[in-house]
């Protein structure tokens, strides 16, 4: 059984990219996360107005009650002539949004290997941590091998934010290993495929463009590398099954999988409001039986894993998954 600190409040999906945002319910949301015990708040610097959002509301709670997690994403086109300064100005930017003293967990992402210097860029950005700017450096959507020359390069590592579903099994090749041998923590978002794990999917017909929402579009493409919808809509019939019997919901049972998985430490939900709270909160107490693990490991055998290392499909930016990016947000 794990606690509600295994689950961490995600941010995206405040950033207006899912509709319009309600900022009194979604500060009245953040409350009842935290009296929920779900303590932790993930965002990012590139996340329009959610900084700002929580440290309005970490104004209104005692310090320490809420530990924030936000990244430090340089722009692409930043990123050949990226100056330590530059990532001060970001690090600085983003207490002054949060209106804290130091961040609890900064998490870099770097864009493209192939440009720039990335192994500089986070050492000057560990530097920053160690002037107390931050508290704990961690890393977002990187490769095994690009981990390994940070780990080589003295940058301390502290987590790992990744992609990591029912759906997306890219972690379990080789960086759950790499970062378990580490001490890395693996912080895991998409558990929910984006909201496809759900009850009002179970039966669906496949959607079609446009989807309502950019996360819809993101989690659809993952959907299609597994294995398209018909292959979907029976893992949706297992997990339906196994929740009916547990008196919870599909997404419970998603999330489960995801918690019990080697090297993951917390999970992160990207709830727009708490509307579902209850049920998110079902998957820490949730405990399979060894027929309901069979059950899903025989599903899993008949889907395919999107291929590749973490995040490399969404590297490419001619092919569907890195054209839905967007890469210069930070200076915005």
């Amino acid at each position: 059984m794990k606690a509600a600190t295994s689950l961490i409040k995600g941010g995206w999906q405040l950033a207006g990219g899912h509709g319009p945002v309600d900022r009194a319910a979604a500060l009245a949301d953040m409350r009842a996360f935290v009296d929920a015990g779900i303590t932790a708040f993930d965002c990012a610097d590139i996340y329009t107005g959610v900084e700002e959002l929580i440290g309005e509301f970490l104004r209104t709670v005692p310090p320490g009650t809420v530990r924030v997690h936000t990244k430090c994403v340089p722009d692409l086109d930043q990123l050949d002539t990226l100056r330590p300064e530059t990532l001060a100005t970001t690090v600085e930017r983003s207490r002054a949004r949060l209106g804290v003293a130091a961040i609890d967990l900064v998490q870099f992402h770097w864009w493209d290997y192939t440009r720039g210097d990335y192994v500089a860029a986070a050492r000057a950005l560990a530097a920053l941590g160690a002037r107390g700017l931050f508290t704990r450096l961690g890393l977002t959507n990187f490769g095994v091998t690009q981990l390994n020359a940070l780990l080589a390069a003295g940058v301390p590592v502290a987590t790992h934010q990744v992609q990591y579903s029912l759906l997306d099994r890219r972690p379990a090749a080789a960086m759950a290993a790499t970062c378990q041998a580490h001490g890395i923590g693996l912080l895991c978002y998409g558990a929910l495929a984006g909201g496809f794990f759900h009850e009002r999917w179970l039966g669906a017909p496949e959607p079609t463009e446009p989807l309502e929402n950019r996360s819809l579009v993101k989690y659809k493409l993952i959907i299609d590398e597994a294995g398209g919808w018909a292959r979907f809509q029976t893992l949706l019939r297992t997990l339906d099954r196994i929740a009916r019997a547990h008196a919870v919901r599909i997404g419970a049972v998603a999330i489960r999988w995801v918690l019990e998985q080697p090297g993951v430490q917390a999970v992160i939900v990207g709830a727009r409001h708490a509307g579902h709270l209850k049920s998110t909160l079902a998957a820490c107490s949730l405990v399979f039986t060894s027929d309901e693990r069979a059950e899903i490991a025989a599903c899993l055998a008949e889907m395919a894993v999107p291929p590749g290392d973490v995040y490399e499909l969404e590297r490419d930016r001619t092919g569907p998954h890195g054209r839905i990016m967007r890469y210069n947000l930070s200076t915005s």
